[in-house]
């Protein structure tokens, strides 16, 4: 039996240290991550708004972002202060593990567009929008799960009208997802069954 034990949580730790260390430093709050797959990444609460009236909130879409960075470097630019920018969720390149960083009742500053923000949720992608080797196979499935999830606990349709890239927000400037973001194979993963 004790022996059994000592394996056990030799396995533990072996296992948490794999587990990266932006998710080891994880500040644990109340209740689940609104994705429960996710795993909890607070965003600065100064790069984001909480609303008066949070019931009041109408999500009709869902904004697609390439990161042009890293999964780890983007969660510490939402946790600085002085960044002045968020997105709900970050999802990683090479495993698809999916962090929140900003409630889904609050609003994230990704869109650059105050109407879109207030009435959006902003996934973020690991990788740049030049760098097609960061559109993996399990980066497309699970961010086509999360969004598939947020469309049907909103009630949003999962069309290309509901779903857009960061580049068609109204004045953002912006190109991401780019050019090699695969949208007909990323909606035909969101409307999976």
């Amino acid at each position: 039996m004790h022996r059994r034990r000592l394996l056990q949580g030799a396995v533990v730790t072996a296992a948490a240290a794999l587990v990266p260390a932006s998710a080891r430093a994880v500040t644990p709050v109340a209740g689940a991550p609104d994705y429960p797959a996710a795993l909890w990444a607070p965003a600065h609460a100064a790069n984001h708004t909480v609303p008066a009236h949070p019931s009041e909130r109408r999500i009709d879409r869902v904004v697609i972002h390439v990161a042009q960075q890293l999964f780890t470097p983007t969660i510490s630019i939402f946790r600085n202060p002085a960044q002045q920018v968020s997105a709900h969720y970050v999802v990683r390149s090479g495993d698809g593990h999916v962090a929140q960083c900003v409630r889904e009742k609050d609003i994230a500053w990704h869109a650059g567009d105050w109407d879109v923000n207030t009435r959006s949720i902003g996934i973020e992608h690991e990788g740049w929008v030049d760098r097609p080797e960061f559109f993996t196979d399990v980066m497309y499935r699970r961010s086509a799960l999360l969004t598939a999830d947020i469309c049907a606990r909103h009630g949003i349709p999962r069309d290309r009208a509901h779903i857009i890239g960061h580049h068609e927000v109204p004045g953002s400037g912006h190109t991401d997802p780019g050019a090699l973001w695969d949208w007909d194979r990323y909606l035909r993963l969101v409307n999976l069954p």
